[in-house]
């Protein structure tokens, strides 16, 4: 892992304290999830579904995949998806890149292709899509919802073994103004601190 995102994701594990209990009891029912297929030797897949899938849950399925990494959990592959597909979001992948992610782009102009290198070995592939798409699992999967609107949208995902909303602010109300990078940076950090306090009850 890249000596940044090493840091960054040590110095986050030492807030997990700062999670409400409410919000930690959320989050647990994924790691239960996780822990179960686990130990029933069955994959981890994880789906990561908002309504545009450009920004929140691109950061959900980056971050569970480093989190993962982090904490040497095998078998735990990421998804993204939405209930339309629009593009990856330059303000979250700009967000990703002060972090000390490498981002190799191919591809449409209209919604490219990113390779999200969080190691020389290990990226996350990331493009905007529907969560039905047929590079995403279509059934034994965890469906974790991260805004309100595709909740609602989908009160039923299908294929779904199960389905947990973890709904997070959308950071694009502050596109264009001047405290856009500050408020994409803190959507990001809250996402990796949640994925990582998943991971670390494994």
């Amino acid at each position: 892992m890249y000596t940044s995102i090493q840091i960054y994701c040590s110095s986050l594990v030492k807030n997990f304290h700062s999670l409400l209990n409410e919000r930690k009891v959320i989050l647990n029912e994924i790691a239960a999830y996780i822990k179960t297929q686990l130990e029933n030797s069955k994959p981890v897949n994880l789906i990561y579904i908002c309504t545009h899938n450009s920004r929140r849950s691109h950061f959900g399925q980056i971050w569970a995949a480093v989190a993962a990494k982090y904490y040497n959990i095998q078998n735990v592959r990421t998804f993204s998806g939405g209930t339309e597909a629009t593009a990856f979001n330059p303000n979250a992948i700009h967000s990703l890149e002060r972090l000390g992610f490498h981002v190799e782009k191919s591809g449409s102009e209209s919604n490219p292709l990113y390779k999200m290198f969080y190691s020389n070995d290990d990226f996350v592939t990331c493009f905007s899509k529907v969560y039905s798409d047929s590079n995403n699992p279509s059934n034994g999967f965890a469906a974790i919802i991260t805004c309100t609107d595709a909740d609602e949208k989908c009160p039923i995902v299908k294929g779904a073994a199960i389905k947990i909303a973890t709904p997070y602010d959308d950071p694009k109300k502050f596109d264009g103004t001047e405290i856009e990078s500050a408020k994409y940076d803190e959507r990001c950090r809250q996402i990796a601190l949640e994925c990582l306090y998943v991971f670390s009850l494994i």
